[in-house]
């Protein structure tokens, strides 16, 4: 982890970025707003819309931005944290979770269908909020962003209980479902700061590069760290049939007998063998190969945001991305 806070610099526009999203959560009816406000406010490090600041802030350095840019810039970051808190509420009912940073997940909390509602209510504000900041070109970027996570969603659960799952897939598969709208913030962040088509495809890429680098390590996570340390419990991807990049590292190189246990407990979802699983993983080098190959991906990231202009935002990119592989939380 950076010594520097990657907050720090756009403290202010957080502050009211944090103030927006509770004035946008109101609503006539108050189940909305109680499974909203428990979701939004559920300790989560809204990196996505930080991302949009930052972004923003790096792409216009030199010149600063504008009260209007800023303001969407603000406006957007809401946006990105509506749409991420409305894919979590989904991805709990589909994934039949129980637990979520630490917390009662909200289909555990009040059941299956308010919370899908109340994800639908969450989609459909964003795109209110999105046509407020009146930007063709981000409304074209996450109405993509969001058709793509729903196809990333639907591979992946294609893909559970499936021992015979690539690489290649897998990646893919991440790449739609959790690095899609860490692009979207980034290349939209550079968007409303009316940044230059070079600097937008840099941060495109930037962003992209990191969603990819976060979501290997929350996958590595899931063999390495404590139920108190990820705020849910050990062996939830193996509990749910995932082929997760270690574990399709362990098959491709563990025993004989070690594949046959890994590709028993994708198939069945079970975690009878979870203890032994998890020393097979550790033991094999599936830990060290992912967390390189997220490193790979964060590395690339600060590569892509090169040529911006020296700054404390485009150094806190940077921080950001070498915190998205160095986290253990």
């Amino acid at each position: 982890m950076q010594p520097t806070n990657i907050h720090d610099v756009v403290a202010d526009e957080f502050g009211q970025v944090n103030d927006y999203i509770v004035s946008q959560l109101k609503s006539e009816i108050p189940l909305i707003e109680q499974i909203g406000y428990y979701i939004i406010s559920n300790g989560g490090k809204r990196l996505r819309p930080l991302m949009v600041l930052l972004s923003a802030r790096a792409a216009q350095s030199a010149n600063g931005l504008s009260e209007t840019s800023l303001s969407n810039a603000v406006k957007m970051a809401s946006i990105i944290e509506f749409i991420h808190t409305a894919t979590l509420l989904h991805d709990d009912v589909v994934d039949e979770s129980d637990m979520r940073r630490g917390k009662k997940t909200a289909n555990e909390e009040w059941g299956n269908a308010p919370s899908v509602l109340v994800g639908d209510f969450l989609y459909t504000r964003a795109f209110q909020i999105m046509v407020d900041v009146g930007s063709f070109q981000c409304m074209e970027i996450l109405s993509g962003t969001t058709n793509i996570i729903s196809e990333g969603e639907v591979q992946q659960l294609i893909n559970c209980g499936d021992p015979d799952t690539t690489e290649e897939s897998y990646i893919k598969v991440i790449q739609y479902k959790t690095a899609k709208l860490f692009e979207g913030a980034a290349l939209c962040g550079a968007v409303v700061a009316e940044a230059s088509d070079v600097y937008q495809e840099a941060l495109r890429q930037y962003g992209m590069y990191v969603g990819t680098a976060f979501q290997l390590i929350d996958d590595v996570m899931d063999y390495t760290s404590t139920a108190e340390e990820m705020g849910k419990s050990v062996g939830d991807d193996l509990a749910e049939g995932k082929p997760t990049l270690p574990l399709i590292f362990t098959m491709k190189h563990g025993t004989e007998e070690t594949k046959q246990r890994v590709r028993s407990a994708i198939e069945t979802g079970g975690l009878e063998n979870l203890e032994t699983i998890l020393a097979d993983v550790r033991d094999c080098g599936a830990i060290e190969y992912t967390e390189a190959e997220a490193r790979k991906q964060s590395d690339l990231a600060i590569s892509a945001i090169s040529i911006l202009p020296d700054s404390p935002y485009k150094q806190a990119l940077i921080n950001l991305a070498n915190a998205a592989v160095n986290r253990r939380t």
